[in-house]
């Protein structure tokens, strides 16, 4: 995830977050001093702002006021901003000195185990992995045990997506899918992109139900799917998902911010 790709747009972003709180009296010294940095920088940077369109001023000087297109930018720095804050503080959480794992065999306290990722489940055994980690409590196989002590890197790729594209009820519906090629693509037709299987899918709409019903394909993502597909993919999980019309946009926007790779296959018939 990138954010303020050019030098100066985090000075810009936090000029523009001061202009738009509206003071009428926010003098170029103010805001040097709020963001402690000198007001030539300050003054050179507004002129920038001016000349973008992205704040008005009286020949360069206060009032200040923010544009529509300032207040656009604005909104989306700080949606950047938060999108990146929040993948810092999941990738701090693991750092936490307790991990919860599945055991996958009968393991003790003291041991120390292997740790690896499997249908997007951890897993923890007496088998040689990249990853390992000391055994907190006694563990029959299949129960949840305490781990603590990480060590290494667990080895997980990414998944991969498969956005099949639906036809809305107006061109219609289920009725003009192109089942075989669903089922086809279900089933087999994925190894082409290096997938070794689906491991769930999603729908979003409900002429996606419709089609999976006629094919009798489990749905596992069904609420949230853009976010839920995502997240999947990050466990090391492949995922078709069945999307009507328009409704793969906000999917592809979400797998596109998270560099998740995908492919689009048209099931008109």
């Amino acid at each position: 995830m990138k954010i303020f790709k050019k030098r100066g747009e985090m000075t810009h972003f936090q000029i523009l977050s001061e202009i738009s709180k509206q003071d009428p009296h926010l003098r170029q010294k103010d805001i040097a001093e709020r963001l402690n940095i000198t007001v030539q920088a300050v003054s050179e940077n507004i002129k920038t702002l001016v000349d973008e369109g992205y704040i008005s001023s009286r020949d360069g000087r206060s009032p200040y006021k923010i544009s529509q297109k300032g207040i656009a930018k604005v909104k989306k720095d700080a949606i950047n901003l938060r999108k990146y804050s929040d993948s810092v503080l999941e990738t701090m959480n693991y750092y936490k000195s307790v991990w919860p794992a599945i055991a996958n065999e009968k393991i003790k306290k003291n041991d120390q185990v292997g740790l690896y990722m499997e249908k997007g489940i951890l897993y923890a055994d007496k088998s040689q992995q990249s990853a390992t980690a000391q055994v907190l409590c006694d563990a029959d196989t299949g129960e949840d045990v305490a781990l603590t002590g990480l060590n290494g890197m667990i080895d997980l790729e990414i998944g991969q997506v498969i956005i099949i594209s639906l036809p809305t009820i107006k061109q219609g519906g289920s009725r003009r899918c192109d089942l075989e090629l669903i089922k086809n693509m279900y089933e087999s037709n994925y190894k082409k992109w290096g997938i070794n299987e689906i491991d769930k899918v999603g729908i979003m709409g409900t002429i996606s139900r419709a089609v999976a019903n006629k094919l009798n394909i489990p749905i596992a993502i069904e609420y949230a799917t853009a976010h839920s597909t995502v997240a999947a993919t990050k466990k090391g999980l492949n995922v078709m998902v069945l999307a009507v019309g328009n409704m793969a946009k906000t999917l592809i926007k979400s797998l596109e911010e998270e560099d998740v790779k995908y492919n689009i296959i048209d099931a008109y018939k």
